[in-house]
């Protein structure tokens, strides 16, 4: 497995082309199994959790042509007659329980193994499924494998989330669309990328109105048509980068990104010291060659401060100045890269869901080991501006969700390599 090795010690300055938004691709691939007409979508990242998803499409036997150079993926579901969904594959990846709404709603049955990928905690899948039995369907889970059935078509239900949930909603959103009758869904995830599949399904014909509030209600139709969408930016790929330049005193442009979108991590760039400048598709953050001021953080779902954020913002506590406490209210299980981060320095301490962090003046670069996708993020921006070279194993978790991040941070000054871990000749030159 490769490696990166990171030289640090330079400030991230220049300017990065945001890629599409991992998030919201992996719905829509998903969402392609509505329809028996091609389906061709634009932005797509170069990202392991894409290719994965378009394995599991072929398994099915979709036929997928993905041009990842010119960012663009083309899906023919027509010849898609198996509605088991891999488990090797599932359970690789969560965003694969996806498939589940779709195949339920267009061929009345489905096979789909219980969900993998990362380890940051128990992610049930129950709000899925009572959703789904609200619907008219017949579930039962056996030998790890979630089989539903429903005689005919889903059938219009109210349905209230016991608590928010962005898979659950768009599940049950794409389930929704050919169901016999009206759905309503309270209590609905109002994250951009939810927003991004509703309006990618409208466009293929569907009739959702609620967009973007927490409450959605779907006219079911009968068929979905053939559709080309080009997926919003990764609003989560842009954030870290302006952390990078938060950390290292540098000035960072990101481009292609809706600044709206940043909200809460833009306030806490603010807080942080950071000059920001906005424009209509970007964002810039200026250091100034100043250290950061240490930032409280509370995460929470759309419009609160993103989970997705939260190693990040821990990453540059540990180079602040002052105290910091981050308080993790999504998953149990994501303060994996704490350990890591004490490796190089960093002085953080956990009681239960909060994380206190003391900032030191620099981090030492070391020997470390990515857990899960967010806490790499973590580890490459901390080596950004540790002392030394620090070598992160295991990067393959960071292939799942930055796209080409080598190159966009070697734009940027970083001095990164990527190793395969048995090459021990590769040097900084």
């Amino acid at each position: 497995m490769d490696e990166f090795r990171i030289k640090g010690g330079s400030p991230l300055v220049g300017v990065v082309n945001i890629s599409g938004a991992k998030n919201a691709v992996l719905p829509i691939l998903a969402a392609t199994l509505l329809t028996k007409f091609p389906v061709q979508l634009a932005n797509v990242p170069d990202l392991e959790d894409v290719r994965m998803m378009n394995h599991l499409l072929i398994s099915m036997g979709s036929e997928v042509l993905a041009d990842f150079s010119r960012s663009t993926v083309m899906i023919n579901t027509s010849n898609s007659q198996s509605c088991i969904a891999d488990k090797q594959l599932v359970c690789a990846m969560r965003a694969s329980i996806l498939v589940l709404g779709p195949l339920l709603a267009r061929f009345g049955h489905a096979r789909v193994a219980l969900p993998g990928g990362c380890a940051i905690g128990s992610r049930p899948v129950n709000l899925h499924l009572s959703a789904l039995r609200a619907l008219g369907a017949s579930i039962s889970i056996d030998d790890g494998y979630i089989d539903a059935s429903v005689p005919g078509r889903l059938q219009g239900a109210i349905i209230d989330f016991d608590q928010v949930t962005v898979t659950g909603t768009e599940n049950i959103l794409m389930a929704a669309v050919l169901a016999e009758g009206t759905t309503v869904l309270r209590n609905a995830a109002i994250e951009p990328e939810v927003g991004d599949l509703a309006r990618c399904l409208n466009k293929m014909g569907a009739k959702i109105t609620g967009i973007d509030s927490p409450t959605l209600t779907i006219e079911g139709v009968a068929e979905l048509k053939g559709v080309s969408y080009s997926v919003i930016p990764d609003r989560i790929e842009a954030g870290t980068y302006l952390v990078g330049a938060l950390m290292t005193g540098g000035r960072v442009k990101v481009i292609g990104v809706d600044g709206s979108f940043l909200g809460a991590v833009i306030e806490k760039i603010e807080q942080a010291g950071g000059v920001l400048t906005l424009g209509d598709d970007w964002v810039q953050v200026d250091m100034r060659d100043r250290r950061p001021q240490a930032v409280d953080i509370t995460t929470s779902p759309y419009p609160g401060f993103p989970t997705d954020m939260q190693a990040q913002f821990m990453a540059m506590n540990c180079i602040a100045t002052g105290n910091s406490c981050v308080s993790e209210k999504i998953f149990e299980n994501r303060f994996m890269h704490v350990h890591e981060l004490s490796k190089m320095g960093a002085k953080i301490t956990v009681q239960g869901d909060n994380a206190y962090t003391l900032g030191a003046e620099a981090l030492n670069g070391t020997t470390v080991r990515a857990t899960d996708l967010r806490a790499s993020a973590s580890l490459v921006l901390a080596a950004c501006c540790a002392k030394g070279v620090t070598v992160i194993k295991d990067i393959y978790h960071i292939g799942r969700g930055y796209a080409q991040i080598e190159k966009k941070l070697a734009v940027l000054g970083v001095d990164i390599q990527r190793v395969a871990q048995l090459d021990c000749t590769a040097e900084f030159v």
